[in-house]
């Protein structure tokens, strides 16, 4: 009884502390402080913080914003300056100025960019002579310009290359720019010879005197041109070529110190409208006539399968071939672009000679035309063009270029120097099906 009240006296009263000994010897031993992040403080008002963090803002000093380094600002600097004696394009090839357009898609702005070029840019070319009058009395200065453009152009050519390549020298730089010595290579592609490939070309002089051009596409329809806009734009010589494979020689007095300033298309101009390619009716057929020769054309058998980026320099020898027992010609370009084998078809015109009579199901038909001569009227008649102006703009095609093995050889390359000359074969094509029928 009487150890009740002690018991709840006990009970009542606060738990004691562990003795401060042991907290005073980790103290002692490790002199342990605690973090202020750790150390509980009171809260402070909420518009004193605000307070304090916007004063924080005003003290500390402004960062200018980043601006990242544009091509286009060009800081005061004079317009870039290039003596190149000839038109600035985005295409040496594939656009030239026979094509007559009759319209542009977009307005006249400048693909070398705002302020950087100091020929103007007429929606198709940067002119190199100023064919503006300044007198109305006075002749027009543009062919005697030309004339005179033309003729230091071809001195220059004729000083830098020097005396002729030697049979020993050629054959040291062909073997030299072959695959198995080196990966230096410049891929001409469905956009032909570019004015920025000009500036690739000479970049690869600097350390070699020659540079090996793979050409796929549909600029090898016409290689003969592809040959001649490379050593006219470029000022070297082709000492090379086997099928679409071609070495261009720098010259014996190049000097890559002084090599002409080429000023960069910063992006590819629009395509301006051209007119319609395919007519409603043929010249010189009915109605009637012009529908039956377009089904017709349709069922009649395959020449021949285009590959895609292929070598097509053979089709036109190919063309010219069966249009001595065939009225119709009918070619199959399955998987290649609607740009490309339209522009082939434009080549097939003027180089066969022959009549586009339709693309529909990605064929192109083309007839060899009456024989009372009204062929030839016809390609004289039509203006070149490349496109079709149905109202659809042209897409820009990737450039990635699939390199099939292309072991063919022409003897278009009859204007220029090669060591090599091959007999035609044909191109890269599959195996036609006389019996399949669309």
């Amino acid at each position: 009884m009487l150890l009740l009240p002690g018991l709840l006296r006990r009970a009542r009263a606060p738990p004691r502390l562990p003795p401060r000994r042991h907290l005073s010897r980790l103290l002692d031993r490790y002199g342990f402080v605690a973090p202020a992040s750790l150390t509980p403080s009171p809260r402070e008002p909420p518009r004193a913080a605000a307070a304090d963090s916007a004063a924080a803002k005003k003290r500390r000093a402004k960062k200018p914003p980043y601006r990242p380094p544009s091509s286009l600002d060009r800081g005061g600097r004079p317009p870039a300056r290039s003596d190149l004696p000839f038109d600035f394009r985005f295409s040496y090839t594939e656009s030239t100025p026979v094509s007559k357009p009759i319209g542009l898609r977009e307005p006249k702005y400048s693909p070398f960019g705002p302020g950087r070029l100091d020929r103007p840019w007429t929606g198709l070319c940067a002119p190199a002579v100023d064919a503006t009058l300044r007198d109305v009395a006075a002749e027009d200065p543009l062919p005697d310009a030309e004339r005179g453009l033309e003729e230091a152009r071809r001195r220059e050519r004729e000083r830098v290359l020097g005396e002729p390549l030697t049979p020993a020298e050629r054959a040291f730089l062909v073997e030299k720019c072959q695959k198995n010595r080196t990966k230096r290579q410049i891929n001409l592609g469905r956009d032909g010879l570019t004015h920025n490939m000009l500036n690739d070309i000479h970049n690869n002089w600097k350390s070699c005197e020659a540079v090996r051009v793979k050409c796929l596409g549909v600029p090898t329809v016409d290689m003969q041109n592809v040959c001649h806009q490379l050593e006219d734009k470029t000022g070297g010589l082709i000492i090379h070529r086997h099928g679409g494979q071609l070495i261009v020689y720098r010259g014996r007095h190049y000097n890559p110190k002084k090599r002409p300033v080429i000023p960069l298309m910063l992006w590819k101009p629009a395509e301006p409208i051209y007119p319609r390619l395919i007519k409603t009716t043929i010249e010189g057929l009915t109605v009637e006539e012009t529908k039956q020769m377009r089904k017709k054309g349709l069922h009649v058998p395959v020449l021949t399968k285009l590959a895609k980026n292929g070598y097509y320099a053979s089709l036109v020898p190919m063309v010219r071939d069966a249009f001595l027992t065939d009225e119709l010609v009918r070619i199959d370009c399955k998987g290649l672009p609607k740009s490309d084998y339209r522009k082939i078809g434009v080549k097939l015109r003027d180089l066969v000679p022959c009549i586009l009579v339709s693309f529909d199901k990605e064929q192109i038909i083309v007839w060899r035309g009456k024989e009372d001569g009204s062929l030839q009227d016809q390609t004289h008649k039509s203006s070149p063009s490349v496109m079709d102006s149905d109202g659809a703009s042209v897409k820009n095609e990737t450039r990635d270029q699939e390199q099939t093995p292309s072991d063919w050889s022409s003897d278009e390359s009859s204007g220029f120097s090669s060591s090599d000359k091959v007999p035609d074969d044909k191109p890269v094509i599959s195996d036609p099906d006389p019996s399949r029928a669309i």
